[in-house]
């Protein structure tokens, strides 16, 4: 129907629409209470440099159009990248910013998931207390859903990574189980394979490694040899790939201790209080681990002075590691009970490297969160 938007078959005109107004005008006057400014990115982006930092989903799903003045653009697929790449434009000062406009994903063949839809969120880049800045966010994004009730899910990409980072391996090791934190079918793979050792080579492999750990040269007189490359590898890719395969044989595998390690953070989960004593409990023999424990310390401390029962949050590490690839610290999500067709009504982190990234080096600590109205009014009954 022309009348049909996200998750509302008449929000585009009428009682509707004026409904979803209505919505809109109530949160974002929420976000100016917190002192935000209004900010309206373009919908037309960039997307060289924004689709990496998103990943490899809304890679998929982007709406990409090449102009012939600007090169490969996109319409935007959420604000939060948008958002941060203006306000990187203009310094890395504090600020505070409030949105609401539809944003466009596209959606596998049969999926009832809507390709245009409203979002309304709030950003807050300051470089003063994390802990406070994400209790803020969380709090102000729990308020406005509130009257709805919510199912409420929180974790941190930054305890993985910390525990990552801390490997006793190769480096190459520890960046492609970074690479992958968002991937947990991948990353899984990758850590059985480096746990496991090097598999055993078929004879041509093996004549091929045996000439990686003689260096590029011999490798380059192997390859002539067999004669022109086929397929789209030329002589210099398979030379490097080859090279890297020996490096990656030379590298002792994780010990079993390491990959049983990794397999119990991944599997933290309850309400955040017991769920920290346990990664507390793990932080002895994995280094970085205490001080990602201290930042959760520190939100749940910061969550409880704003009068919110912190320690009975419920918290997962493995949460928010198929979302957006942008969050490295405080992850949640607020989703209606027994509403498995609607996304979450809320959910947000901290973004802090994308800052860096977008601002040249020149980063400031950010976290800030969406809120979806058209799926907010659904909860609350103004659809079926």
């Amino acid at each position: 129907m022309l009348t049909a938007r996200a998750y509302l078959p008449d929000g585009r005109l009428g009682a509707g629409l004026a409904r979803l107004e209505a919505e809109t005008a109530r949160i974002l006057r929420a976000f100016a209470a917190a002192g935000a400014e209004v900010v309206e990115p373009e919908a037309l982006q960039p997307a060289d440099v924004l689709l990496d930092l998103y990943g490899e989903d809304i890679r998929a799903r982007a709406y990409v159009t090449q102009d012939p003045v600007a090169g490969e653009m996109m319409l935007r697929p959420d604000f939060t990248v948008p958002v941060v790449r203006l306000h990187m434009a203009h310094g890395a000062a504090p600020a505070r910013y409030a949105y609401c406009g539809p944003v466009w994903r596209a959606q596998e063949p049969g999926s009832a998931r809507p390709n245009e839809y409203l979002q309304a969120g709030f950003e807050l880049f300051d470089a003063g207390d994390p802990a406070e800045a994400d209790a803020e966010v969380f709090a102000l994004m729990s308020a406005l859903v509130g009257e709805t009730g919510c199912e409420i899910a929180t974790g941190d990409m930054g305890i993985l990574a910390a525990v990552v980072d801390g490997l006793e391996t190769a480096p190459h090791r520890r960046a492609a189980l970074r690479r992958h934190l968002w991937r947990p079918e991948a990353f899984r793979r990758l850590l059985r394979r480096f746990g496991a050792g090097h598999e055993d080579a078929t004879a041509a492999r093996a004549t091929l490694l045996a000439a990686a750990e003689r260096g590029a040269e011999a490798v380059g007189e192997l390859i002539s040899w067999a004669g022109e490359p086929v397929g789209l590898r030329d002589a210099e890719d398979i030379t490097a790939r080859a090279l890297r395969l020996a490096e990656e044989a030379a590298t002792p595998p994780l010990t079993a201790t390491q990959v049983a390690a990794l397999d119990e953070v991944l599997s933290v989960s309850g309400p955040s209080q017991a769920a920290l004593a346990r990664l507390r409990g793990l932080a002895p023999d994995m280094p970085g681990l205490t001080g990602a424990c201290d930042r959760v310390e520190a939100r749940l401390e910061a969550l409880s002075r704003r009068g919110i029962d912190a320690g009975a949050l419920p918290f997962s590490t493995s949460f928010g590691r198929t979302t957006l690839e942008y969050y490295d610290g405080f992850v949640f999500g607020l989703s209606a009970p027994g509403r498995p067709d609607l996304p979450p009504l809320a959910q947000g982190g901290r973004y802090d490297h994308v800052t860096a990234v977008l601002g040249g080096g020149a980063g400031i600590p950010a976290v800030g969160a969406i809120i979806r109205p058209e799926a907010l009014i659904a909860a609350q009954g103004g659809a079926a």
